[in-house]
This record gives structure tokens, C-alpha cells and sequence, in this order.
């Protein structure tokens, strides 16, 4: 247990009001939280037996909630980087051979030990962007033995890392090499094999599916869905990355918690989102990697009312970024969100997706003390800023996690 603190000195407060239903700028305010979780958000709280956090007049918001990673390779694609740049698609080059089996053949090959501490590092390293909770997928093995393996070692980590992890599987994020022209013997694999055992051994809370032309057609993507739906994982859908195949649709019909990307997504789909229960979760980065100008219409499924959440996409090909500050920035200038919307869409949002509202996601009495200290006084700083190292201090749980080493204002 540890012991009472207070933050005092707080430039703003900015958080979603579950009261309110929005989000709220709070002046001349301090924040009590004990045994890693806030007790209460008002003035003049301040008593001696109470320890002193010092915000230095900063702007403190929740910790951010990445809800899509794919932290669990073994290798970097740079050179796929170069041949974008040099005219290549993101489907050619994985119809060369590239892209994510690339990162599966490497995986296959990768020592346990050192992969684990690869993936202990990039755990580390979100506490830095101020991020204290993920969901995290695995999808770069896609045989049995590498799922399995990538799952067990997110479980391990999540044992043993502050961090927050929700784990996915996603065995069906390609298909591996030896499947090729065999799609219906692997998609029995994941069912018969691969679900079974990630749900027997308790390995994930989710389960995933790439659906989109030249990956999974809507028919396999939904034998995978339903399986894991009998099984009893919530769903998640890659959906309308590149073309609007149904997978929106699929995705509400299913009950789906999210459907995620949608930078293809149609009228008619948003119509989709507006019927169903689906959180849409937007990774504008992804586009940003990709040397894209065709973003999803965030502002306009904003303003129809859907829960929009943002995310990272953090994976090594298409978006080698753990950075939620450059996602946010990202997503004022080419979402149209305002800051505060972008905001919600990285911490609120993001935690209804990973059905983690009544524990994280906003700053509130009983909920999770995960916080961010920044190095500046108003929430605009956080879009504004383009890639300046601009968290000073990342607190989870009531616990700190990370520290600027020179933590002196911008």
C-alpha cells in the first residue's frame, strides 16, 4: 500500500466528467489518491499528513490508453520504409513477400529471452509518451506454437510490468506462407488449434481479424469472429483500412467492440456504426507512415455522435510509433478533432474499447491513479508541441513510473 499524496499546484486539470458526459478544464484544483487509486479531485484539500507531488503549475490529464499495438516482434522493417518512399504500395510490397510475413518468418525465429526483453523495453518506453494502459495483439506468428508463445509472453509481462495490458490474438492477421492457397485449412487451424488453447489458458480478453481484400474476405474473417465469439472473447476488426469490403457491417452484426482503421470507410458504413454498438478506433499515424493523404472522417463520425478513439497502430511496418502526443497532433490536423476531442478519443474513449471506463481513462474519485504531469500549463500543448519529449512525469497506479531525466518546462 502506498501512501497518501497530493498534487498540488496544478496548472490545469483536464479529464473526461462521467457527471457531464464531457470533457472539463478544472483550475486551482489538487488531487488526493492512495493504494493506486484517486480519492477525491477539489480545493483546498491539502492536509500535513498528506505527501506533496509539486506540479509546478503543469497541465496534468490521465495517462493515455493505446488501444491498438502490435508490440510483439522481433525485427524492424526499415528498408520496406525506403521502398514506400520510393513508390511501392504498403499490398506490394506484402505481395513481394514483405510486410507482416516478413515479420512472421522473423518471429518464428526468434530466442525467447531476447525477444521478451524486446518487448519488456517497448513497455517501458510508452511510459515516456504518457501511456499506462494497451491493448496489445499478437498476429507474427500465425502457427500455433508463435501465437501461443507471443500471448504467454504478454501474459508474463503483464504479471510482471506496471504497465496495463489487454491482450488480443490475432492469428488472423495474414496467412503464413505454407497457407497461401490454402486459406480454409488455416482458418481451420485457428478454429480447431489456435482458440481453444488461448482460451483454455486464459491467454487473451479479445480476438482480432485483418478483414480486408487480399487478407480475410468477410466470409473467413466472420468463421473466425464467430468462433471466437462462442468461446466467449469480445471481438475486435481490422476493417476498411483499403477498401470498404462489409467489414463495418460484419462488425456490427457480430457485436463487436471496436472495428478499428476505417480510413476506407463509407456513408453507408458510418450509418453501420451508428446502428450497432461499435467503438470506432482511428490510427491516422498509420496513414501519416504510409505517405497517405486519405485519412478517416473522424470529424464526421464525431459529430454524428460515435465514441471515436485513437490509437498508435505501434507496429514495425506501418506505424513504428509509440507516441500518442504525435497521434493526437495528427489527428487535429488531418481528423479535424479539436484538441480536447483528440484528448477523449486517446484516453476515455480508448478505455471504452477496451471496456477499462470504470477503471481508467479519465480522472476521477475510485478510479485508477494513472496520471501524466507535463511539462507545459495548457492541454493545446500537447498537439502543439510536435515531437518535443514533453511528458515530465508519468505516475500509474499512485506509483511513478517515469521522469524526464532533465524535466525543466518547454
Amino acid at each position: 500500500m502506498n501512501s497518501a499524496k497530493i498534487v498540488r499546484n496544478i496548472g490545469e486539470l483536464v479529464t473526461y466528467n462521467s457527471d457531464s458526459e464531457s470533457m472539463k478544464v478544472y483550475h486551482n484544483v489538487e488531487m488526493v489518491f492512495a493504494d493506486g487509486a484517486i480519492r477525491e479531485i477539489g480545493k483546498d484539500l491539502y492536509s500535513p499528513e498528506l505527501e506533496v507531488v509539486n506540479a509546478n503549475g503543469a497541465l496534468v490529464t490521465p495517462g493515455f490508453v493505446d488501444a491498438h499495438t502490435h508490440p510483439v516482434f522481433n525485427e524492424t522493417r526499415e528498408l520496406e520504409y525506403e521502398m514506400r518512399i520510393m513508390g511501392k504500395s504498403y499490398m506490394e510490397i506484402a505481395a513481394a513477400g514483405g510486410g507482416i510475413r516478413s515479420s512472421v518468418r522473423s518471429l518464428r525465429s526468434a530466442n525467447y529471452k531476447e525477444l521478451k526483453g524486446k518487448v519488456k523495453q517497448r513497455f517501458d518506453d510508452f511510459f515516456r509518451y504518457g501511456t499506462t494502459t494497451i491493448e496489445a495483439k499478437s498476429g507474427y506468428g500465425l502457427s500455433t506454437e508463435s501465437e501461443l508463445m507471443s500471448l504467454r509472453l504478454l501474459k508474463e509481462l503483464d504479471d510482471e510490468h506496471p504497465l496495463d495490458i489487454r491482450r488480443t490474438f490475432l492469428g488472423a492477421h495474414e496467412y503464413p506462407d505454407e497457407y497461401r492457397e490454402n486459406h480454409d485449412a488455416y482458418i481451420d487451424l485457428i478454429i480447431e488449434e489456435m482458440l481453444p488453447t488461448v482460451v483454455r489458458e486464459g491467454l487473451a480478453e479479445f480476438c482480432d481479424v485483418f478483414c480486408e481484400e487480399g487478407v480475410f474476405s468477410v466470409r473467413e474473417s466472420r468463421r473466425v469472429l464467430e468462433a471466437a465469439k462462442f468461446l466467449g472473447l469480445g471481438l475486435r476488426m481490422h476493417a476498411e483500412e483499403f477498401k470498404p469490403i462489409g467489414g463495418v457491417q460484419l462488425a456490427v452484426k457480430l457485436g463487436a467492440i471496436s472495428a478499428d482503421h476505417l480510413t476506407a470507410i463509407t456513408a453507408e458504413g458510418i450509418e453501420a456504426l451508428m446502428a450497432g454498438n461499435v467503438i470506432p478506433i482511428l490510427l491516422p499515424a498509420t496513414t501519416f507512415f504510409l505517405g497517405s493523404d486519405h485519412y478517416a472522417p473522424g470529424r464526421k463520425m464525431w459529430d454524428r455522435g460515435l465514441p471515436v478513439a485513437i490509437a498508435t497502430d505501434f507496429n514495425p511496418g506501418s506505424s513504428m510509433t509509440q507516441s500518442m502526443p504525435l497521434v493526437i497532433t495528427i489527428a487535429c490536423l488531418k481528423l479535424k478533432l479539436s484538441p480536447l476531442e483528440a484528448l477523449q478519443a486517446a484516453t476515455y474513449n480508448a478505455a471504452r474499447s477496451l471496456a477499462l471506463e470504470s477503471a481508467a481513462g479519465s480522472l476521477e474519485p475510485d478510479k485508477q491513479a494513472d496520471f501524466v504531469i507535463w511539462k507545459f500549463d495548457r492541454y493545446q500543448g500537447i498537439p502543439y508541441y510536435l515531437g518535443t519529449p514533453s511528458v515530465r512525469e508519468v505516475w500509474k497506479k499512485g506509483e511513478k513510473v517515469w521522469l524526464d531525466a532533465k524535466p525543466s518546462p518547454i
